[in-house]
């Protein structure tokens, strides 16, 4: 699905998609007669955007959740709140953030008749999760997988900073991602040449990282030579918090 440059995607499980600017949105009410929703990855940038279209479809917005704390934006969660009472922000334990609701792996997120399976897959930060549709006959088919920064399109997150690992990183996606059915769709949280949606047999054939072995895998990572994020100074104290200084999160 080719579009504007990505540099971040929000995604609530479906099929709407807007755009604006860098920035594309992939919204999803997956049954109109459903009304329950969640946001997943919001930017503190693009939340009136977002809420418009939930607004718009008549949709009541249940969760604002993040797969990690991310350093390159400020996450929109702490906004939605405020403009959403009754929102609850969703985060897992293992980030070391605050939220309303802190996850486990193995956990089940329902949202309306939906719900998101909570999978661990750590490498990019510590604590970062990966949300999976279920396999139950009245759930969507096929299945969807948000990764957030673990799995991208044909690449991966860097692995350098926030508790990081390239091993890690590796077995959570050869483990969690890569044994899903190849038909499962992958939602990155990041994006940068104008997709917005892979695969996961697509990924386990052509991702030029992830399809090698481990060992090859740590050595490309180890000589990635990234600049250190722009953001991360500002990003990371403000997302442990919904990207508010509000303790209560």
């Amino acid at each position: 699905m080719k579009g504007h440059r990505v540099e971040a995607l929000c995604f609530v499980m479906g099929k709407t998609k807007i755009s604006s600017g860098e920035r594309d949105t992939n919204g999803a009410t997956t049954d109109q007669t459903k009304l329950a929703k969640s946001l997943i990855d919001p930017v503190d940038k693009t939340v009136d955007r977002d809420l418009n279209l939930v607004r718009e479809l008549g949709l009541k917005l249940v969760y604002a959740m993040n797969t990690h704390v991310h350093a390159d934006h400020v996450t929109g969660t702490g906004l939605i709140k405020s403009k959403f009472p009754g929102a609850k922000s969703v985060i897992s334990r293992a980030s070391g953030s605050k939220a309303d609701v802190l996850i486990e792996p193995g956990d089940r997120i329902s949202i309306g008749d939906l719900f998101l399976e909570v999978r661990a897959t750590p490498g990019h930060t510590s604590g970062c999760v990966t949300y999976v549709t279920g396999d139950e006959p009245d759930q969507p088919y096929p299945r969807m997988a948000f990764t957030g920064d673990t799995l991208l399109i044909r690449g991966c997150g860097r692995t350098d900073f926030q508790g990081g690992s390239s091993k890690q990183l590796y077995e959570s996606v050869h483990s969690q991602i890569f044994t899903l059915p190849k038909d499962t769709l992958i939602y990155p949280a990041h994006d940068y040449k104008g997709f917005s949606v892979s695969t996961v047999g697509e990924e386990m054939a052509y991702n030029p990282r992830l399809t090698k072995d481990l060992e090859e895998f740590k050595k490309i990572m180890e000589n990635l030579n990234l600049a250190y994020p722009k953001m991360m100074d500002i990003a990371v104290p403000a997302n442990l918090v919904c990207g508010l200084q509000d303790p209560a999160c």
